[in-house]
């Protein structure tokens, strides 16, 4: 075994000041080994000249001598250890951006397997050996390898990191305790490690539980996008399929009305030609008499023209045609009877589709109750909240910010505030009342318009015949028939407020465009009793789905 193959493990081999492998190595007097540079410094910065191992004072600055055969021995040592990088270098792999390079490394910088808080230098596997072999070097703090260790030295003392100050929440280095922090609490930086590290555990499992429920709405986004799509393909094969059928029946009665108007026309011309026909062979036969009279009339045979007068003398026997003509046909109705019918094809094809729509909207159905609090002191209510009519007395009710002070109104209880909902309003045997919804932000204490703008989207009876919307310009509507029961549905989103004849599946009519921006409320007024001939109340009913 070779001379530094022995040393390689020693102390000795090492300077004990720069505590790396000798460079130029002297020897004092007193038999201890330095690098040359570093013992000159080291008297160089201090008054006396000291032994830094043995402590033996020099009173003249001693004369040093080059060790020849530690020289030897180190340049041996620097050659293995070149030649040892080399082949390691081979099997260690190069740093990759974002990984920790060696700090010794010239050239290809190798991957950093840990780095010293001491020596403030992050070492690969070959150059990190001293530390891991010499006592001197082993005292040093060792950590996973990390850039920038500068950062975690304290700036003020030049110390390493390795307390934490609870008062001032940071990292200090263990003269701060002493000199800057001496009232504040401190703890080892592994216990606050461990609580902060705790901590993120717990902020960690949060993330995850949100970065879940997300994943877990874009799943509810996809799958709303998907019904979305289902809902809109069946809408247009729908569409598809009732306007083909209307096309089709406009098409069958504009054939039928062509092939009825020149069905006239072809009687007409044929009673023409008939005519025509029977008038020529009468111009025929008058002709032939008319040519056997002048054959008479230039006859001088007297026996001749007496024998044949009797037969000649009168005309041969034609038709009167004085009352006959040939009148154009009409066709004033034809056209009347056949967009009668059409409209008739288009009434029942709307009423198929009300019903399909009306039952539909059913499907958002919600129960709603009478809220009692909002209610004018004339009106009375039922004791489950469904039912309100009109009295003649005024109760003595607290005057509360939600209650209407002016207009005989309730709102309901339940609110909207995104998605559908619909109810169903019994409105039999009254002759006036309004009805819909509202937004919360309504005034209750003053007598106001209803209207959109007002934040009322109603319709409307009066008279007991006369029905209405009332927009911001009030709509008369013209019904077929008079509403027993008003269905109310709203689609928040879409800004859609439409109101629906129940037993006969009509739409009443629609608010569209709107922009909600508050909670709306089931809105009703069944307006006074008009001395007992408005009394019967407004009744919120069950939904029964149509079939």
């Amino acid at each position: 075994m070779s001379a530094a193959s022995c040393l390689r493990s020693e102390d000795q081999f090492l300077c004990s000041i720069c505590l790396d492998v000798f460079t130029d190595p002297v020897s004092t007097s007193c038999g201890h080994n330095f690098c040359k540079n570093c013992i000159n410094e080291h008297w160089n910065s201090n008054d006396q000249y000291l032994c830094p191992l043995c402590k033996k004072i020099f009173y003249t600055r001693p004369e040093l001598l080059i060790n020849t055969l530690l020289t030897e021995v180190v340049s041996q040592f620097r050659q293995e250890a070149q030649q040892k990088a080399s082949s390691s270098s081979s099997e260690q792999q190069a740093a990759k951006p974002g990984e920790v390079p060696c700090d010794v490394c010239t050239g290809t910088k190798l991957k950093a397997l840990k780095s010293c808080l001491v020596c403030l230098t992050s070492y690969c596997e070959t150059h990190l050996e001293p530390h891991l072999t010499a006592s001197g070097l082993k005292r040093h703090q060792l950590m996973d390898p990390v850039e920038n260790l500068e950062d975690r030295m304290c700036m003020k003392h030049d110390k390493p990191l390795e307390l934490f100050c609870k008062t001032d929440q940071t990292c200090v280095c263990m003269l701060c305790p002493v000199l800057d922090h001496k009232t504040h609490e401190f703890v080892p930086l592994k216990e606050e490690y461990e609580g902060k590290k705790a901590e993120l555990g717990k902020t960690e499992a949060e993330i995850q539980e949100m970065i879940q429920k997300r994943r877990l709405k874009i799943e509810e986004i996809k799958h709303s996008v998907d019904l979305s799509k289902e809902a809109a393909d069946r809408e247009k094969a729908e569409g598809v399929q009732v306007f083909t059928a209307l096309k089709e029946s406009v098409e069958r009665s504009l054939n039928e009305l062509i092939e009825t108007i020149e069905e006239k026309q072809r009687t007409t011309e044929k009673q023409a030609e008939d005519f025509i026909k029977e008038l020529e062979q009468e111009i025929s036969e008058l002709k032939k008499r008319s040519s056997e009279v002048e054959k008479l009339l230039h006859s001088e045979d007297h026996l001749h023209l007496l024998q044949n007068f009797p037969s000649l003398k009168a005309a041969p026997p034609t038709k009167d045609w004085t009352e006959v003509s040939v009148r154009p046909p009409s066709y004033e109705r034809t056209l009347v009877r056949a967009v009668a019918q059409l409209e008739e094809t288009l009434s029942k094809q709307m009423k198929k589709l009300f019903d399909a729509e009306l039952k539909r909207v059913q499907q958002y159905a919600v129960d709603v109750t009478l809220d009692l609090d909002t209610a004018h002191p004339h009106l009375i209510l039922s004791d489950d909240g469904k039912q309100v009519y009109c009295g003649d007395v005024k109760k003595n009710l607290p005057d509360n910010p939600e209650r209407f002070s002016k207009n005989p109104c309730v709102l309901g209880q339940q609110s909207l505030s995104s998605g559908r909902f619909y109810f169903e309003v019994q409105v039999k045997e009254k002759s006036k009342w309004d009805l819909g919804v509202a937004r919360e932000s309504i005034n209750r204490k003053r007598q106001i318009a209803l209207s959109p703008k007002n934040g009322y989207w109603t319709i409307c009876l009066r008279n007991g015949n006369e029905y209405g919307a009332l927009d911001n310009l009030a709509v008369r509507l013209s019904l077929k028939s008079q509403p027993q029961k008003v269905g109310v549905f709203v689609d928040y989103e879409e800004g859609l407020v439409s109101f629906y004849d129940v037993d006969a599946a009509a739409l009443i009519y629609s608010f569209t465009g709107c922009s909600f921006t508050e909670k709306l409320y089931p809105f009703f007024c069944p307006c006074t009793n008009d001395g007992g001939k408005n009394s019967a109340p407004l009744i919120i009913c069950p939904v029964n789905q149509t079939v």
